[in-house]
């Protein structure tokens, strides 16, 4: 009998909240349903935590005034002398604990599928489900992404990348973009998902506004060329160290790309409203490619070293039938539960399957030797440490 404490984490102080909270009441609602004991744990915009039961209810934040009835859910702290696990307090003659054996992560984007969430759980040696600080911190950049695909000779569409600062010099950078790249191009945050701040660029003018955009959010930019004749694919990937690969999926759109309004609006989103009627599972594409990109997309998990779950995104071209290999997402939103059913697991197998695999991966990391024993500080002779006292 698992008789442990899962915390699910969700909302952030990150422009993706909102479909958090989504996320984290599915996780929470399926961990319940497959027999798991749950501590809901929200973090609001401005970052302040909050735990509790009420937490998992999506009624609470429907309502404006939902989230200021529940303040008394404020004011925790971490006990930072446990370690293997995380230990919530109050202080107080009570000093009310609550106790999370493993963390469920549901923080989409910055300050959370970042790495950041993950290095916190490794600080306090806690098991925690999905990928760890560093695939979830290369993932997180389009950039790094990018260029690590490049180094591994796994194709994708040409880019160039730039910062804020190089904004200052804009005629020549859009010089440049415009010498090496082709328009239309897509110009996006190099560090965000959800479609936010993408947008598709068809001359100077619009380049310059898309880039302009785009610098709200991230002080990093990418700029790609765009896929013609393009099919958005997508390939979710389960497990540790032998992944597996879900059924290809194809997204269907009515604009020039997949808009955050089709993700998770129109409808009721591209998962189950509206917006689900163009998603096309299995992708109408033939079996060999099927086969390619699913052999590309554990390939890539694997090159990154994710663990528990990530999403690839692929663009093909229908005419040339090439394929490029685009973003990882380290946790796709809502855990594209719609995709595992297709592909035969149903949401709460897959549910204990990810939490399986998290505790599997602590007991991998305790096989080895954190602790390095040393006599530099007792013999005090070190010609590299001499410190001048």
């Amino acid at each position: 009998m698992f008789n442990k404490n899962i915390g699910v984490f969700f909302g952030g102080k990150n422009p993706e909240h909102d479909i958090s909270i989504f996320t984290g009441q599915m996780i929470i609602k399926g961990l319940k349903a497959a027999g798991f004991s749950v501590v809901p744990i929200y973090i609001d915009k401005s970052g302040i935590w909050f735990i509790g039961d009420e937490l998992g209810d999506l009624k609470v934040f429907r309502q404006e005034a939902g989230l200021s009835k529940l303040k008394r859910l404020s004011g925790w702290n971490l006990d930072n002398e446990v370690h293997g696990k995380m230990v919530f307090y109050k202080k107080g003659v009570l000093r009310k604990r609550i106790v999370i054996d493993i963390g469920f992560p549901a923080l989409h984007g910055q300050n959370g599928e970042d790495g950041t969430i993950q290095g916190m759980f490794e600080m306090f040696d806690t098991p925690y489900v999905g990928c760890d600080v560093y695939s979830s911190a290369i993932s997180m950049d389009k950039v790094f992404t990018k260029l690590l695909y490049r180094a591994n000779s796994i194709p994708t569409t040409d880019f160039l990348s730039f910062k804020k600062d190089q904004w200052n010099k804009q005629s020549e950078v859009i010089k440049k973009i415009e010498k090496d790249l082709k328009y239309p191009l897509f110009v996006k945050p190099s560090r965000l998902g959800s479609s936010i701040a993408i947008s598709k660029v068809k001359n100077t003018r619009e380049l310059r506004d898309g880039i302009e955009v785009a610098f709200h959010y991230d002080s990093k930019i990418i700029v790609e060329n765009e896929v013609s004749n393009l099919k958005d694919l997508t390939c979710c990937v389960i497990g540790n160290e032998n992944p597996d690969a879900s059924l290809i999926q194809e997204s269907g759109y009515d604009d020039d790309f997949v808009s955050y309004e089709d993700k998770y609006i129109e409808g009721g989103g591209t998962q189950f409203g509206k917006s689900a009627k163009k998603v096309i599972i299995p992708a109408s594409v033939d079996k060999k490619t099927t086969v390619e990109i699913q052999e590309m997309a554990k390939q890539i998990y694997r090159l990154v070293g994710c663990s528990g779950i990530s999403r690839v995104d692929f663009l093909y071209d229908s005419k040339t039938k090439k394929y490029f290999a685009n973003e990882i997402n380290t946790l796709p939103g809502i855990l594209y539960r719609h995709l595992w059913q297709k592909s035969g697991v149903d949401f709460e197998e897959l549910l204990k399957k990810l939490v399986g695999y998290a505790i599997d991966k602590h007991k991998e990391k305790e096989k080895y030797t954190h602790i390095f024993e040393s006599e530099v500080l007792k013999s005090g002779k070190s010609s590299k440490l001499k410190l001048g006292f």
